[in-house]
């Protein structure tokens, strides 16, 4: 398992003007190496993550996206799965169109999704996105366990379909 990040391409002021994703940038997000186009060729499957930015994929996630043409264009992409995940200010701020955006971007690279779909009983208790783990996140405070289960039983389920397609 590899954990990667996008690079940061937000004005420094609209990063002062939130105060977590101020002291994310300042004090988390170094910790995290950037993400390559080499990631996305070397691994068998994907679990990607964005903020909602107006019910839709943020600009940053959307930047290194649009840099994976050549590998696209090669067929390097093709065929590996894939999940998404994503987290908005409140609970109808956009995760359940978000995840479909970012969707449409694997199924040009020919990637096999993998949503979590309503596959078990403890995603109802989480939310019930079929698409993927979506989480309110303006309310402040910790991941409630249940949005935490349903992320891992969905990178479980990921796993199990990269290793089947991997053969």
């Amino acid at each position: 398992m590899r954990l990667r990040r996008v690079a940061e391409t937000a004005p420094r002021e609209a990063i002062e003007g939130n105060p977590a994703w101020k002291e994310y940038v300042d004090t988390q997000a170094n910790d995290v190496p950037e993400a390559s186009l080499d990631d996305l060729v070397e691994t068998q499957g994907y679990a990607f993550g964005t903020p909602t930015r107006f019910g839709n994929v943020a600009a940053q996630f959307k930047a290194f996206i649009h840099t994976a043409g050549g590998p696209w264009s090669q067929g390097q992409l093709a065929n590996k799965a894939v999940t998404s995940f994503t987290s908005a200010q409140n609970a109808h701020g956009g995760n359940e169109s978000t995840l479909p955006s970012l969707n449409n971007v694997f199924y040009h690279w020919g990637s096999i999704i993998v949503p979590s779909g309503y596959t078990d009983e403890l995603l109802f208790a989480a939310g019930g996105n079929p698409y993927g783990t979506s989480f309110p996140s303006g309310g402040g405070g910790d991941i409630p366990d249940e949005v935490i289960k349903a992320a891992h039983f969905q990178g479980k389920r990921l796993a199990e379909v990269a290793a089947k397609l991997a053969g």
